[in-house]
């Protein structure tokens, strides 16, 4: 299987384990650290893969990444009273329900699923 995995720039790994693994509901792929605040960490939660690095240089900061899901409301449903959210979601005229948040670092999670009454069978995909 071939898939990208996005690697965010995150400042304390422990803070990171907090919102995407207590707060989100992430697994741990993986981990390497040190003193457990540099380092890296690999979460998943179904198909979403992200890792997290800690310091990040050379690469640039406030990253966004689009996580295509079964269902937003799902997930915002369970999120929103986890963390604070950007926007609750809505439709997108190009067709796809989206809602979005921020962690603690500054980058965006924009959540992409169906649009209203649609099949929830899969993810939306190709959407630029």
């Amino acid at each position: 299987m071939e898939r990208a995995v996005p690697i965010l720039p995150v400042t304390d790994l422990r803070l990171a384990h907090a919102f995407y693994v207590e707060a989100l509901g992430f697994s741990v792929r993986f981990t390497h650290s040190e003193d457990e605040t540099t380092g890296l960490l690999g979460v998943a939660r179904g198909g979403l893969c992200l890792t997290l690095d800690c310091p990040m240089t050379g690469h640039g900061r406030e990253a966004c990444v689009a996580l295509e899901v079964h269902d937003a409301d799902a997930l915002y449903a369970e999120w929103h009273v986890q963390v604070p959210v950007l926007r609750a979601p809505h439709d997108e005229a190009w067709g796809a329900r989206t809602f979005d948040l921020l962690d603690p670092f500054g980058n965006t999670l924009f959540v992409i699923g169906p649009p209203s009454g649609a099949s929830t069978a899969a993810p939306v995909s190709g959407v630029a």
